[in-house]
């Protein structure tokens, strides 16, 4: 198995990934309550917007616009038989993006195939099944790695259920996988998962990169990241934290951290222990250009 983003990691200490998908598409027009993995098929000049710009800032890896590419997710919209086509849409335009990048400058990057929750919870509490979930979950997978991605990226997860069938559904496609959940101010997934026990759950699924992203701020990813890594191993640990807490100003959602805070986070992150830095939610190219400067600086 060809793991570039483990190659990357050991030639550079650490890699930097990208920030928000969805946050950044609202200032493109997107509207709240519609799907952004649509617009890689009717936007995609918009998706290649995005790709470009944290490229241009230095990330190292770019997540595909597929984070809600399930059957489950689309089917909120009509669009659940349109899966297999947006994911591959969405991994072509990540590999076009990286692959222009690399023609223009020399710089290497890793395309990461976003897998995201169904939005369903398991049975008894609600309907989901592992057959049903697996299946959404290996046609998702499927399309990403046939639209060419390095690695499969399963992420903002909250059950370890979930994470097992996700992980399982990768594993057809023969790439590296990562998996990271989200948890909250007691350090808890919605579900109750606690991050060493994710770690712990997730290293013996037989996935390569583990950690945290979104939540609710840089700390408190960083101290789920802390209690992952005391369980992680030689596994390279992944920090990707929103930008500061949201708030409603004048009718949109805004996040108060400040590129200077999200270069001090990469840092702690890095001195911490984890291997993949980047940002979600709120997260801009200009908030990792800091952070891409601050970790080449010191």
């Amino acid at each position: 198995m060809l793991n570039s983003l483990a190659n990357l990691i050991d030639l550079k200490g650490w890699c930097v990934a990208d920030g928000a998908t969805g946050t950044n598409l609202f200032n493109r027009g997107l509207q709240t309550g519609y799907p952004p993995e649509l617009w890689s098929v009717e936007r995609p000049d918009d998706i290649l917007w995005l790709h470009d710009g944290f490229l241009r800032a230095g990330s190292d890896l770019i997540l595909t616009n597929s984070f809600g590419g399930t059957g489950f997710r689309l089917k909120l919209h009509n669009a659940q038989d349109r899966a297999r086509e947006v994911n591959i849409a969405a991994a072509k335009l990540a590999r076009g993006a990286v692959d222009a990048h690399f023609s223009a400058t020399g710089k290497k990057a890793i395309v990461a195939g976003s897998i995201g929750p169904t939005g369903e919870l398991f049975e008894p509490l609600g309907q989901l099944t592992h057959v049903s979930a697996l299946a959404d979950f290996t046609e998702q997978a499927d399309a990403l790695a046939e639209g060419g991605v390095d690695v499969l990226w399963i992420e903002t997860m909250s059950s370890n259920e979930e994470v097992a069938a996700a992980v399982e559904a990768a594993k057809t496609t023969g790439l590296p996988i990562c998996a990271t959940m989200t948890f909250d101010t007691a350090s808890r997934s919605m579900m109750g998962v606690m991050p060493a026990d994710f770690g712990k759950f997730a290293s013996g699924l037989g996935v390569n990169f583990i950690g945290a992203n979104c939540g609710i701020g840089p700390a408190e990813l960083l101290h789920s990241v802390r209690g992952i890594l005391t369980v992680a191993g030689s596994l390279p640990v992944v920090a990707k934290g929103n930008c500061g807490i949201p708030a409603y100003v004048d009718g949109a959602i805004h996040y108060h951290g400040t590129p200077e805070l999200m270069a001090e986070y990469a840092l702690f992150a890095r001195d911490a222990g984890a291997k993949i830095i980047g940002g979600c939610c709120g997260t801009s190219p200009a908030h990792v250009a800091a952070m891409v400067a601050a970790l080449d600086k010191t």
